[in-house]
């Protein structure tokens, strides 16, 4: 068997099939802070620069949405969740902020990421689509009883 011939880096992209591409577009960009790096309208694309990472939206109804089947919805999803690191890393302020913008937030406890384990606060898009903001790496772990959350 031969060495592989590359070495994997990070994670590039994650591709979302959206019915609302606008309402995705204002919740990436105008609460967590994602830009606007390039836009295919022609093919239903717009890509959102995360950091290093892109998330791109594709319309369901678009030349490339189209290709994916039905739309997502209450009986299925495209994925389980994406995960954005996010630092610095205040819960109070994080949901302070996403009750301000009216997100719907989920659970938050301690879980594994690439960088070890460490906070970690879910909440949906307005697709219902769950998203995990994660910070950095605990040097003791957290409570995750006292606050309530399962992991």
């Amino acid at each position: 068997m031969s060495a592989r011939p590359f070495q994997l880096m990070q994670l590039d992209h994650v591709v979302l099939r959206v019915r609302d591409t606008a309402a995705m577009i204002a919740f990436y960009c105008d609460v967590l802070g994602c830009t606007i790096e390039r836009r295919q309208d022609p093919i239903g694309l717009v890509q959102l620069r995360a950091g290093a990472s892109l998330i791109d939206l594709v319309d369901v109804d678009g030349k490339i949405g189209r290709m994916g089947g039905a739309a997502p919805g209450e009986e299925g999803r495209n994925m389980d969740h994406l995960c954005l690191r996010a630092e610095p890393f205040d819960r109070a302020a994080i949901v302070a902020h996403l009750d301000a913008h009216g997100v719907r937030i989920g659970d938050f406890g301690s879980r594994y990421g690439a960088e070890g384990e460490g906070p970690s606060q879910y909440l949906f898009d307005p697709e219902g689509n769950l998203v995990e903001l994660k910070g950095p790496p605990d040097e003791v772990p957290i409570d995750t009883q006292a606050s309530g959350a399962a992991t």
